[in-house]
C-alpha cells in the first residue's frame, strides 16, 4: 500500500519543479539582452550539468526561508536558481580529474565524460556568471539595496572564503588530514556557506529585521553542518548505486571526516542534537518553521 506524500515532500518536489522549469528557461539557446550569441555546445553542457534531477534544496531553503517572512515568492524562486547555478557549477569543477575526479553524478555521467574537460570547465565558469546576472537582472523583483545584499552574500558564500576555499582545503586533505577544527572549518566552507547563504538570502528577500536575518544564518550554519555530516556518513555506509556517484572516496584517499574519527553512533548522535538546535532557534516562530523544520530532518535523516 502505497503511503500518501506529506505536505513536506509536496512542497519540496513542487517547489524543485518550479526551480527546474525557470532554469530550463535560463539555459535556453537564445541569447539576453546585451549577449551576442550562445555557443549551443556550451549550453549542452551547462544544461547537462543542472537539469538533471536532484531535490534543488538549497533552493527551497531559499523559498521557505522567505515564505517565514512572507517574501515575494517569485523573487525567492529567481534567487533559488541564482543559488541552484552556484552549486552545478561547484559540482561540474568538483567533478573534473583535476579535482574529485568522477565519472558518474547523479546516475549520469558527468559534465566533462559527456563533453570534454574544456567544456565542463567553460560550463563551471559560465554557470557561476550567470548566478549573478539571475539576481540583479530586471525580472528580479528586489531594490537595488537587496540585490546588492545577496549578492555581497553570495560572493562571500561561495568564493574564496567560502565554497572555493574550502575546495581548496579538501584538496590539501589529501596530503594531510586536518585536526577536527580544520574538518569543521573546511565543511562550514565546502558544504556549509551556500546553506548558510540559502536560508539567510529568504530573509534579505522578505526584508525582514536584523535579528530574524542573523536567527535563519545561524539556522543555516546547523543544518549546513548536519547536510554534511549526513553525506560523510553515506560516503561510509551507502552504496554507489543508491547514491548515483562513487561512494568510499574519502576513506580511500585519507581525507579526514567526522564520521571517519568518531564513528556512526557518535555521528548519528550529533545529527540528532543539531536537529534539536535547529528547533530551538527557529521555535520563536512556532508552526510557521515547521516546513524549514522539517527540511532540517530530511537533510539529516537522508539516505541519498
Amino acid at each position: 500500500m502505497m503511503t500518501q506524500p506529506t505536505v513536506f515532500e509536496t512542497r519540496l518536489d513542487d517547489n524543485a519543479a518550479k526551480v527546474a522549469a525557470l532554469l530550463a528557461e535560463l539555459l535556453a539557446d537564445s541569447p539576453s539582452p546585451d549577449e551576442i550569441q550562445r555557443p549551443p555546445r556550451l549550453m549542452a553542457a551547462m544544461r547537462h550539468g543542472v537539469l538533471n534531477g536532484g531535490k534543488r534544496l538549497r533552493p527551497f531553503l531559499v523559498i521557505e526561508s522567505a515564505a517565514l517572512f512572507s517574501g515575494d515568492p517569485q523573487a525567492a524562486l529567481r534567487i533559488g536558481a541564482a543559488l541552484e547555478c552556484v552549486h552545478c557549477y561547484s559540482l561540474v569543477h568538483d567533478d573534473l580529474p583535476a579535482m574529485d575526479d568522477d565519472d558518474v553524478r547523479r546516475g549520469k555521467p558527468t559534465v566533462h565524460i559527456a563533453f570534454d574537460e574544456a567544456t565542463a570547465i567553460l560550463a563551471g565558469d559560465s554557470l557561476l556568471t550567470l548566478a549573478f546576472d539571475i539576481v540583479a537582472a530586471p525580472e528580479t523583483g528586489l531594490s537595488d539595496r537587496q540585490k546588492t545584499e545577496i549578492i555581497l552574500c553570495l560572493a562571500r558564500a561561495s568564493g574564496i572564503g567560502g565554497m572555493a576555499g574550502g575546495q581548496m582545503f579538501d584538496l590539501a586533505a589529501e596530503q594531510q588530514a586536518p585536526d577536527e577544527k580544520g574538518i569543521i572549518v573546511l565543511q562550514a566552507m565546502k558544504t556549509g556557506a551556500l546553506i548558510r547563504f540559502a536560508c539567510e538570502a529568504g530573509a534579505i528577500i522578505a526584508g525582514a529585521a536584523a535579528d530574524d536575518r542573523a536567527r535563519l544564518r545561524l539556522f543555516g550554519e546547523k543544518i549546513g553542518l548536519a547536510f554534511q555530516l549526513a553525506d560523510d556518513l553515506l560516503d561510509l555506509t551507502a552504496d554507489p548505486e543508491t547514491m548515483g556517484k562513487a561512494t568510499g572516496k574519502d576513506a580511500a584517499r585519507g581525507k579526514g571526516t567526522l564520521p571517519a574519527l568518531h564513528g556512526q553512533a557518535w555521528t548519528e548522535a550529533r545529527l540528532t542534537a543539531l536537529i534539536a538546535e535547529a528547533a530551538d532557534i527557529l521555535s520563536v516562530y512556532g508552526n510557521r518553521a515547521d516546513i524549514l523544520l522539517d527540511t532540517a530532518r530530511f537533510i539529516a535523516n537522508r539516505r541519498r
